[in-house]
């Protein structure tokens, strides 16, 4: 099997790292001070309701926002920023596509290129942005498609896909750039009943391969059985974050009763 992640951070000590994290939209303060870390092999779960920040945190630790205010770390690296001294200096955008290629993403909506093929998506990063041999860039792909269960569909294009079957192309392209760090943002939001399960068998796979995780969700039973810990998420702050079976079973905070009497 091929490898899916490039992980030089030991299994066990924070990947990542978010100390005090804000973010603003002018005047709507969407974080207020997030603090967490996840450690490497770690598979959490946010939860909370639609307008909580979850998908905006995620955005941040990929420096597809940037933070108002605090840090955040991932592998030991001040995300968006180089350190030089004690001064921090803000990335450029090439430099900073630079830094996220060790931080896979998948969308709700699955951003393939229509005009490409599924081999011919899966491949863009890493000869483009890795310097891949695109021999070798075709050959990992093609194993990443056989892993999420679209062996021989090199050259379909999305178009003639499912919508699960397109997730599964995303997440195989998010993993071709061997990242140390997948975030996934509502990953089956967009689909159709029947087609989330194959999109979360896929996720359960990699998890139990070790892989770091960060998922926003709303499937509670996936969180159940996958998540090393779930953090609940209400007005821009982690409000209880524990073990699934305390947070969902038996949470403590009166958002997070309330949130779960909804949707159980």
């Amino acid at each position: 099997m091929s490898p899916v992640a490039a992980s030089t951070t030991p299994t066990g000590t924070a990947l990542v790292r978010a100390e005090n994290v804000h973010k603003s939209f002018g005047p709507n303060e969407v974080l207020k001070g997030i603090n967490l870390e996840v450690n490497a092999g770690e598979v959490v779960c946010l939860l909370g309701a639609s307008g909580s920040g979850k998908s905006t945190f995620l955005r941040c630790i990929n420096h597809l926002e940037t933070v108002s205010n605090g840090r955040i770390w991932v592998g030991g690296n001040v995300v968006g920023y180089r350190q030089v001294g004690n001064s921090l200096h803000e990335l450029s955008d090439k430099e900073a596509a630079r830094q996220r290629q060790h931080i896979g993403m998948v969308f709700q909506r699955f951003n393939l290129f229509p005009h490409m093929t599924v081999l011919e998506n899966i491949i863009e990063g890493p000869v483009l942005v890795k310097k891949e041999r695109a021999t070798e860039a075709k050959r990992h792909a093609s194993e990443l498609l056989a892993r999420v269960g679209l062996a021989g569909r090199e050259n379909s294009y999305p178009r003639q896909l499912s919508g699960g079957q397109q997730q599964r192309v995303a997440i195989a392209r998010a993993l071709a750039m061997k990242p140390e760090l997948i975030l996934f943002d509502e990953p089956t939001s967009a689909l159709d009943p029947e087609l989330v399960g194959e999109v979360l068998d896929v996720m359960k796979d990699l998890a139990r391969s070790g892989l770091t995780m960060i998922v926003v969700t709303h499937e509670i039973g996936f969180a159940k059985e996958v998540a090393d810990r779930v953090a609940f998420m209400h007005n821009g702050q982690i409000v209880e974050i524990g073990p699934p079976a305390e947070v969902l079973g038996n949470p403590q905070h009166e958002r997070t009763k309330a949130f779960l009497s909804r949707v159980l």
